[in-house]
């Protein structure tokens, strides 16, 4: 669609006062298509396109829009410009703008909007911010069991324009408690005269209007939804999810675990719109924590200064050991991590992931050895910078490395559990946590191998 009109053409229709081909030409754009475009305008830009846009389009357009900028446009555009893309936009999507919008913004929003768009707005912001009640939105389509398909279809068409999705409908007793739901293709397949009761099968999920958002997320993946209805305590049919807005959930979820993981506070806010200030007070904290974790390195390295004055020679191998040992952790932690949070291991199987770990742990450890050694066996072939005891300093090296490799799969993949036990992230058991861990261990490790193999000759 965008090649339908480039952005300098856009710029010269702005700046020629032309909106009326400009309007003209944009409302037959898709809304996702439009929002790219307008994230390349100017502030004044957005605004002079917006107020030519059809009412649904601007509503629509206005939700695939980035927070800093959809607040921007209500700020700046008339206030009935405003209340009408407000109160036409999808309750669940209104909701999420509004917990992100300053307090004084939200009450002259909520002032603007239409008596049922306001019940409808202050109704789900009384539920908690990371509940499902929070997600879902009040637009589907309930029946009757009692009803027969040939009225479904009818009820359908004259309510079906305002529900959110057509392709699950809900079925209700006389106090609104929900007792099944059905997919619309069965009710377009089944006879005009037969009832809904005799196409249910009884079987449902329902989610709970007080569950957390992040628990929608794995029950669309276990049950392969595009919909699912929410309950409140009762059992009463309260709204429903659908899949794009677990989406959202689900992307959400996967941004902060990664930033976890990468070693630093979960951002609240997009990168760009998060101030200066909480950008380095979130990376500040975790690297203060790693920096006086990686002091202890000084501190072993102390312990062991006569053994480096006597064999200079391991020294040259402190950071091939240590890189090594965290690297293999943080490979270990990234698995695991990962297999928790997607559910494919358990807390229970610990044992099993402890074993498989070392046997990998064994296996990695004993290549990468064989290969410190080799290069070791391969330069003094050539020169006498290891000395005469080149083949004691290999094996130590060697031996070393699948010490510390098995030590690195090992503690790397099991801190996720004992975090995930503790109750806490498993992703904060970073790649850099693991690493500092590994790194003063590894050098206690290094040492006390170099104590046993070179007594008598280099110690």
């Amino acid at each position: 669609m965008l090649g339908k009109l480039a952005l300098p053409e856009v710029r010269e229709l702005i700046d020629a006062g032309d909106f009326v081909t400009l309007g003209e030409v944009l409302n037959r754009w898709l809304p996702a298509d439009l929002a790219e475009l307008l994230a390349d305008l100017s502030p004044n830009e957005q605004v002079s396109i917006f107020r030519y846009l059809t009412p649904s389009l601007a509503a629509t357009t206005f939700e695939y829009l980035d927070l800093a900028t959809q607040e921007r446009l209500l700020e700046s555009l008339p206030e009935s410009a405003a209340a009408a893309i407000v109160d036409d936009m999808a309750p669940d999507d209104r909701t999420a703008l509004l917990e992100e919008l300053p307090q004084e913004l939200v009450g002259r929003l909520l002032a603007l909007l239409s008596p049922e768009q306001r019940a409808v707005a202050q109704r789900l912001l009384t539920y908690g911010e990371d509940s499902i009640g929070r997600l879902m939105t009040p637009d589907y389509v309930a029946v009757r069991k009692d009803w027969t398909v040939s009225r479904v279809l009818d009820y359908v068409r004259a309510h079906g324009k305002d529900s959110e999705t057509l392709n699950v409908l809900y079925v209700v007793d006389d106090q609104g408690k929900l007792v099944d739901d059905i997919r619309i293709r069965e009710v377009l397949l089944a006879p005009l005269q037969v009832n809904v009761r005799d196409i249910m099968d009884n079987r449902f999920i329902a989610l709970h209007v007080t569950d957390e958002k992040k628990d929608a997320v794995e029950v669309f993946r276990k049950y392969d939804r595009t919909a699912l209805p929410v309950v409140d305590a009762h059992g009463a049919l309260v709204g429903i999810v659908t899949i794009d807005d677990v989406l959202d959930v689900a992307e959400e979820e996967a941004t902060k675990e990664i930033q976890r993981f990468g070693g630093l506070e979960a951002l609240d806010e997009p990168y760009v719109a998060t101030p200066f200030f909480a950008l380095v007070r979130k990376r500040a904290s975790w690297l203060v924590v790693l920096f006086l974790g990686e002091m202890l390195t000084a501190t072993a390295m102390g312990f062991y200064e006569h053994e480096i004055a006597k064999a200079v020679v391991l020294a040259l191998f402190i950071p091939l050991i240590i890189s090594s040992g965290g690297n293999s952790g943080s490979q270990a932690a990234t698995l695991i991590i990962r297999a928790l949070a997607l559910g494919e291991v358990k807390l229970r199987d610990w044992w099993m992931v402890m074993r498989r770990e070392l046997a990998s742990g064994f296996m990695l450890g004993a290549i990468l050895g064989t290969i410190g050694f080799m290069r070791i066996a391969v330069w003094s072939a050539f020169s006498g910078m290891y000395g005469p005891h080149w083949a004691l300093v290999g094996l130590t090296v060697g031996i070393t490395l699948l010490a510390i490799v098995m030590w690195g799969t090992l503690a790397g993949s099991m801190l996720p559990f004992l975090l995930k036990r503790l109750g806490l992230d498993p992703a904060t058991s970073s790649a850099p946590f693991v690493a500092t861990l590994v790194d003063v261990t590894g050098l206690i490790i290094y040492f006390t191998v170099a104590v046993v193999v070179l007594r008598g000759t280099l110690l």
